[in-house]
């Protein structure tokens, strides 16, 4: 007998107890449910979106590395300060595309689509805002009007791409990328929209929030998967241990435990990664700061997730933050979260073969 069906049989079998607090005992009792996700769990890599094509090396890499998902990731652009939202579709006045790469554009998207079809590849398609001058995780606005201007341009931007992946006929679509500030802001345009988005779109939905806001967003009622960029700190350590790691974890798995059960809905980690540098569990989330280079710590953090979330009855899987298409030294070595052709590439297809 399941937690919520015991609670509610004892309830029943008391009928004089005063009502609120028959209320207070169920709610408990649902708060302490657990959520089993009973789906294939996703092996992702997200994609990183290139500047023109470059041919599927990329995707191969990752289909041989065992992954079954990518993320493929348009961006659309707004100036920090301005209450206007741009993408290829409405560019601003005298301009082209924002300087959009191919990847990021409705012609680069359905290029990446079909071709990671032809590698068996599963997609979800996540938009993602680039805020020019700050940083699009504070996008927040003083008054109302500013607020709809830039709503009735978000929306667009979000619309086409549901129908983009509509048509494709894309396995899941992410609405957004951590914008949790606007979420909280402005849940009745979120309502709305996700009510518009069902009415074009099809298959599954989910939201990307960020590691430290995940359990603030007010429509996962609304969805089908919590989703989370899970940067989460788990250890301060130069060089961790994977067992450090796992213990960093524990806290961070309650929580997300917690409302997996109160939600009944999987969780799914729409990014998750590390840098190939010292201190890389500390503060996972940051990308700017000196590196000094370590794989090693790179792949043991890889490691702990893998051996410590992965099994979680409520996990739904994930994407690894993030994989090039262009399968060349200079693609891959510029940036420190990519796991190709390091140690931590060699974990995932360990684990996920």
């Amino acid at each position: 007998m399941s937690n919520r069906l015991f609670c509610l049989y004892h309830l029943a079998g008391y009928p004089t107890l005063i009502v609120s607090l028959w209320v207070l005992m169920a709610l408990s009792c649902q708060s302490s449910a657990q959520y089993t996700y009973k789906a294939p769990k996703l092996k992702g890599v997200n994609l990183v979106a290139p500047p023109q094509n470059p041919g599927d090396a990329g995707l191969k890499q990752a289909h041989d590395m065992r992954a079954d998902w990518v993320a493929v990731v348009p961006y659309g652009f707004c100036r920090k300060g301005e209450n206007r939202f741009y993408f290829s579709e409405n560019p601003p006045p005298g301009r082209r595309r924002m300087g959009q790469w191919w990847g990021e554009t409705p012609t680069g998207v359905v290029g990446t689509v079909q071709m990671a079809r032809q590698h068996n590849l599963n997609v979800m398609l996540k938009p993602h805002v680039w805020m020019m001058g700050g940083s699009h995780l504070d996008l927040e606005f003083t008054n109302e009007t500013d607020w709809q201007t830039f709503e009735k341009d978000y929306a667009q931007y979000v619309l086409y791409y549901a129908r983009v992946a509509d048509s494709l006929k894309v396995d899941l679509y992410c609405i957004t990328t951590e914008l949790d500030r606007f979420a909280m802001a402005r849940p009745q345009f979120w309502n709305s929209l996700i009510g518009q988005i069902r009415q074009v779109y099809k298959g599954k939905l989910t939201y990307a929030a960020n590691w430290d806001r995940y359990d603030k967003i007010p429509f996962w009622d609304k969805l089908d998967y919590v989703g989370v960029d899970a940067y989460f700190p788990l250890d301060n350590d130069r060089d961790p241990s994977v067992k450090a790691m796992s213990r960093g974890w524990k806290s961070h798995l309650r929580e997300l435990g917690r409302l997996s059960g109160t939600l009944q809905k999987p969780i799914l980690f729409t990014e998750f990664g590390y840098r190939a540098c010292d201190h890389t569990a500390e503060k996972p989330w940051e990308s700017e700061t000196d590196c000094t280079p370590n794989a090693t710590a790179q792949a043991n953090a890889y490691r702990a997730l893998l051996e410590t979330v992965w099994p979680q009855p409520w996990f739904a899987g994930g994407f690894a933050w993030k994989w090039f298409m262009a399968d060349t030294p200079h693609e891959r070595h510029r940036d420190q979260f990519s796991p190709q052709n390091r140690p931590a590439a060699e974990v995932l297809k360990a684990s996920w073969k």
